[in-house]
Order: C-alpha cells, then structure tokens, then sequence
C-alpha cells in the first residue's frame, strides 16, 4: 500500500466535510425550510458517494491513476444517480439501459471501497444472497422462490429505495452523524482529558483504582464514541499504563480496558450506532431503547468494577499515588460544560420527544455555544478547530455509511428474494423444539459471524434473519434485538478474532490470545445477561417499578457472587470447593424467575444460601 500525498489529504478533508454538512442539511430539515424539494434518497447517494470517494483516496492500493480514477468515478456516479434517482425510481421500465449501467458502475464501486475500507466479509455474504436469488427457482422446500434475473437483481439492489438507500443508510447519514459530530467537538474541547481527570477524582483513591479508573473512563467516554476499538485506542493510552504501574498483570490491564470499552456501545446515553438502527427496527423511540438497555449496561459494569475491586484485593494493589489525583473541586469548574450537551439531549429526548438527531444537533449547539467561551484545557475553539471536528466526524462516518450501504443490500436481498422466510421458517422450526436451543444458536452465529464485522453491520444483518423467528416464538421484540446486538458486539472480545482486545494486547505489550482469553473472563455477565433478560423482561425496565427493582437488586447480588467465585477472592483468597459453590448460589440467584417453575424457590434457596455464608464469614 502506497503513501497518501499531501493534496489527497487536503482532498479526503474536504470530502470527509461535505460529508458531516450533507447530514446535518438533511438532519435539520434545511431543505424543507428554503422549499427545495428533493427525495431522500438523492441526499444518501451524495453523501454515499462521498463516502467512497474518501475510502479509495485513504486506501490506495495499486497505481495512483486508478486509485484517483475510481475516486473521481464515485464522484461522477453519485453526481448522476442524485439527480436522476427521481426519473429512474419512477420510471425504471423506460430507461432500462441507463438504469443497467448506471446500477452496474456503482455496484462495482461500491464493492471495492468496501473491500479496501473492510476486508472481504459483507462482500461474501452479499455474493451469497445475490446468488440464492438468481438460483432460488432451484431450491427446494421453503426455500424455494422465484429466482430474480441479473439485470434486474442490479437495478433492485442499487435503485430500489427499500435496497441501497434504504433505512440503513438513512439512520447513518441522518443520526449518527450529529452524534459523531457531538463526540468530535468534545474531544476538541477536551473531553476526553476531562473524562480521564474526573475518573482519577473519583476512584483514584480506592482499592484498585488505576482499574476503576479504566473502567469508569471507558464508560464515560465509550458512551459517547460508541466504538470500542477507538475508545481502547483514546482512552487505553492513559488508563493501561496506569494499572500495569498499579500492579495489575499486562492481559489483565488490556482486558479489563478491551472490556470496559467495548460496553460502551450499550451504554447510555448515546450508546452506538446499531442502538438507532434497532430503534428503526423496531419502530420505538430512541428513548425505549435506552430505558431498555440501562440495566443491562449496569450490570455490565458493576461487574467490572467488582473484578477491579477483587483482583485488587487479590493481588494487594495498593491506590493511584495521591500527586497524580486531581482535586475533584477542580476537574468540575473547569469541565462543568461537559455535562451540559448530555444534558440537553436527555431534555430533548424525554421531555419534548425530539427525534435523536434533532436532539444531538441541540446539543451541539449548546456545546459549541460554551466551547466559545470555555474549554476543559483552556484552548480556544477556532474556526480551524470546528473545521477540524467537521473533518473528522466525517471521516469517522465513511465506514459505518459503507456498511449501512452494502447491509442494506443484503437486507433488501433478503425480502425480496423470499430467503428470510425459507431461513426464518427453519429457525422457527428449531425454536419450537427448544426456545434456549435457538437462543443458543442465534448467540453462536452472531459472535462468528462478528468476528469479520463491525458490530453495526453483525446487527443489521442478523436482525433481519435471526430476531423474527425468536419474535414469533414468543420473545419480546426488544429482548430478541437486545440480544442480536449484545452477541454481536462481543465478537470484540471473543477469541479467535478479538479486535478490541487485541488493540489493548498491543498497547499493553502482553500476548493478544491471553488477553482475549481474559477480556471474556472479565466481561463475563455479557454473555449471560442476555439469555436472562431474554426470559425476564424486567431487566428491559418491562413491567412494575417494584419488579424491575427487585430484579435488578437480585441480579447484582448474583453477579457479585460469580465475579468473586471468577476471582477467586472475596476478602480473602478462596480455594477451588468455595469458589465452585459461590459460583453456583450467585448462578441461582440470578436466575429469572419467570424461566421455569419453581425458579422461584432457586432464588430464594440461593440468597438463603448467600445470607448463611456471609453471616459464618462475619462471624469466623
């Protein structure tokens, strides 16, 4: 791969900003208010195009010619099918060979970007789909369908709005752009920094506190990226050093950072961008979706501070070292503003149900508003800096506007070939046998098929194949698509291809496997959260509020139960009969109650279990 000069640099920043203005055009309703009158559709494309155009410049491979030929070419075809999309969408039939050519050199464009910008992954499996519909008439069975001819399988694919520039796009362009613009202005006004800062303020001087650091950090700021391979990457700089220096193993720093980092994307408020997605999915606001994925998220993180806690005590780690705690007074005035835009989304959100773009674009506002007149490093928010956060959001949409492309495809594929209902058909079929069976295999294939893809695009697609059927079998809609996207993001931490745990291996100079191997130690509730909310729609915040806190109450106690049997210490070290116990009455206090009869008595057989041993502890 070849060096990006200079002027392609200056190109990719200009592109990479028509990218963040078209969103926020389309985002704001702008062209409703000037009387321009133009289909969705044409704004995705452009912004498509731009899209592609960024990811040949930023991934050259072969000569410089070709490379700024397909550049231009992407250009040239979003140009063309912005403005003719009316024409062709309408009237397809008359304009056969324009609608095949045009269809032909984007679908080759489109194709390649991906396959520069993210390997061969979705590539495959789109060729997989596209193959099943030429050839469905041939099957037999469910899934037997009429089979689609070529020329009109490449026009569906790229100018039919239910295809391309469908719903995935339209939640890339015009949601997640504003929440990636809202992350990068507060990076540039020193988010970040403020973020480490006060998580040093506030478990600094705890047992195990460099972890705890970490941890908090994480969340903090993955809740606010939504990427968990860029928040090892931002955040894991400072906070892995600090717990290596702090006593903490190499693989145990990296994992407990990978761990924290990849929770993020289910944290709220701003989570990642499959939350908007399933929000779409479903038909529910954005705010059911939070609500929703609040206790899980908690859980997830209570867990990981009990394990900082734990292997601290373990391993006798002493606290961060009193110089490099800043006062918490001090961290606050100077950061008070960071708050603010949260703030706002949040009133937005539940107080005036703004849609969450709308809400981010607010919020914005209010953020760059008080970066005029105070940063948390006391630097000025110039105009090369807001041109700055400009560019990066866009950058940092290419990909995730690529997927939603090439996914939206696939989905589009999917209906109208008939495979979704010969595959949901045979999932349904299985499930009716065994409901966990399913759950099982829908868990299994969401983490293989996460190990070549973003967690955006594992959920997307298994959305459209894998929660129907557990719809129809009886789960709710929210608990079957909660758990597509839980399995989906865990492809980051699960060996063999663990992305995010592999980062933090790098930059904690410890060995990748064994990281990730610890990493799924650590982050051990999320692999089990999910057949549990699955069964007890309490943990969704599904149902009354006595319900919801008796479960979540119950379910803390469990998971500190199972981390301390996982660590192998709770006040002092535990041999290998206790921890084997303590895992077992932490397994039955969190099972659901609703997940069979006389899961009940489970229950209560463990916390009476719990109860007797913590009270022999306290009086040995």
């Amino acid at each position: 791969m070849r060096n990006v000069t200079r002027g392609e640099l200056r190109v990719t920043a200009v592109l990479a900003a028509l990218i963040t203005l078209t969103a926020v055009m389309w985002s704001s309703g702008a062209p409703l208010w000037i009387g321009w009158r133009v289909y969705s559709e044409q704004v995705l494309i452009a912004a498509l195009a731009f899209a592609m155009a960024v990811a040949f410049i930023t991934s050259p491979t072969g000569p410089r010619w070709g490379t700024r030929f397909a550049a231009v070419a992407s250009l040239g075809f979003g140009a063309w099918l912005a403005v003719r999309f009316p024409t062709l969408s309408e009237n397809v039939f008359y304009h056969p060979t324009e609608a095949l050519i045009v269809s032909v050199i984007g679908f080759v464009l489109l194709l390649d970007a991906v396959r520069r910008t993210m390997g061969w992954s979705l590539i495959v499996i789109l060729g997989c789909v596209c193959l099943y519909a030429l050839f469905s008439g041939s099957f037999s069975g469910p899934l037997q369908s009429r089979s689609i001819p070529p020329d009109r399988l490449l026009t569906f694919l790229m100018l039919d709005s239910a295809s391309l520039a469908g719903a995935a796009l339209s939640i890339a362009v015009a949601v997640v752009v504003p929440f990636l613009i809202l992350s990068q202005l507060l990076l540039a006004t020193g988010g970040s920094a403020f973020f480490s800062d006060l998580s040093l303020a506030l478990a600094g001087r705890k047992r195990g506190g460099a972890g705890k650091i970490a941890i908090l950090g994480s969340a903090f700021f993955g809740s606010v990226s939504g990427s968990a391979v860029s928040n090892v990457a931002s955040t894991g700089a400072i906070t892995i050093p600090m717990m290596k220096d702090g006593g903490y193993r190499a693989r145990t720093a990296g994992a407990i950072e990978a761990a924290a980092s990849t929770g993020g994307q289910l944290m709220p408020p701003i989570m990642g961008a499959a939350a908007f997605l399933l929000a779409e999915n479903l038909q529910a606001s954005y705010v059911d979706v939070m609500l929703a994925a609040l206790i899980p998220s908690l859980l997830y993180y209570f867990s990981l501070f009990v394990f900082a806690d734990l292997e601290a005590g373990r391993l006798n780690i002493a606290r961060v070292s009193e110089d490099r705690i800043p006062p918490l007074g001090r961290v606050v005035r100077q950061g008070w503003f960071v708050f603010m835009p949260f703030a706002v989304l949040l009133v937005g959100l539940f107080s005036f149900n703004l849609r969450p773009e709308t809400a981010a674009l607010a919020a914005v506002l209010v953020l760059l508003g008080l970066s005029l007149v105070q940063t948390y490093d006391r630097s000025r928010v110039s105009a090369k800096v807001l041109i700055g956060v400009l560019v990066s959001a866009g950058r940092a949409a290419v990909e995730i506007i690529l997927i939603c492309a090439i996914a939206g495809m696939i989905i589009g594929l999917v209906a109208r070939s008939g495979l979704s209902f010969g595959l949901g058909f045979f999932l349904v079929q299985l499930g009716q046998s065994s409901l966990v069976l399913l759950l099982i295999i829908t868990a299994f294939v969401c983490i293989v098929m996460g190990m070549g893809l973003p967690t955006v695009g594992v959920y997307l697609l298994l959305a459209s194949l894998a929660a129907p059927p557990l719809v129809e079998l009886g789960l709710q809609p929210m608990a079957a698509h909660l758990f597509v996207l839980y399995f989906g993001m865990l492809s980051m931490l699960t060996p063999p291809v663990a992305i995010a745990a592999f980062v933090a291996a790098n930059m904690a100079k410890a060995q990748p496997m064994a990281t990730a191997v610890e990493a799924v130690r650590i982050g051990w509730p999320a692999y089990l959260i999910p057949f549990f909310f699955a069964a007890s729609p309490a943990l969704l915040f599904d149902g009354p509020a006595w319900m919801i806190a008796v479960t979540a109450t119950k379910a803390m106690f469990g998971v500190y139960a199972v981390t301390g049997a996982i660590v192998g210490y709770l006040g002092r070290d535990l041999t290998g009969g206790e921890r084997l116990v303590i895992a077992g009455v932490g397994l039955a206090i969190l099972c659901p109650w609703e997940a069979f009869a006389g899961a009940g008595w489970l229950n209560a057989a463990g916390l009476a279990l719990g109860a007797g041993a913590l009270a022999l502890r306290r009086i040995a």
